[in-house]
C-alpha cells in the first residue's frame, strides 16, 4: 500500500493501473458534508461490487493505495448517461439515491460510483470531466 507520508514529487511519480472514478451532480448545490457523505455511500457500495464481480480489479486497486478522483456532472441525465456507458463496458457501478433525511427529497439521485477499475478504461468515459 501506499504511504501516507509521501512528499508531493513522489507521490506525483507513482503510476495507477487502478482506480475509482465518483461522480457528483453539481446542480444539486448539496453542502460540503452532504457531497462528502453522498460520494461515501458510492465509493463503498462500487467497492463492494466491483469486490464480488471484478476481484483482479479490487485486488489491484487495494494494493495501490485504493485511488479515488472526485468529478462533476451538471445534471441527472449526464449521471445516468455515465451510468448507461459505464454499465455497457462492463464497468462495476454504484448508483446513489438520497433517502431525503436532511437536504435533498426522497429519492434524488445524488451521485454515482465507478469502478475500481483499470485507469484507461475510466479514462475514456471520464476524462474530460471536471474536478468536483
Amino acid at each position: 500500500m501506499l504511504k501516507n507520508n509521501r512528499n508531493s514529487n513522489e507521490a506525483s511519480a507513482v503510476t495507477f493501473r487502478y482506480k475509482q472514478v465518483i461522480l457528483l451532480r453539481s446542480d444539486l448545490k448539496m453542502s460540503c458534508g452532504k457531497a462528502a457523505v453522498q460520494a461515501s455511500h458510492a465509493a463503498v457500495s462500487a467497492a463492494e461490487k466491483a469486490r464480488k464481480e471484478n476481484r483482479s480489479w479490487w485486488h489491484g486497486w487495494m494494493e495501490e493505495g485504493q485511488r479515488k478522483i472526485a468529478l462533476r456532472v451538471s445534471s441527472e441525465m449526464e449521471l445516468l448517461e455515465l451510468e448507461r456507458k459505464a454499465n455497457e463496458s462492463n464497468l462495476p457501478t454504484a448508483l446513489i439515491s438520497d433517502m431525503g433525511l436532511t437536504e435533498l427529497e426522497p429519492g434524488t439521485v445524488t451521485s454515482l460510483g465507478i469502478g475500481p477499475a483499470p485507469s484507461s478504461l475510466l479514462d475514456s468515459l471520464t476524462g474530460k470531466l471536471p474536478l468536483y
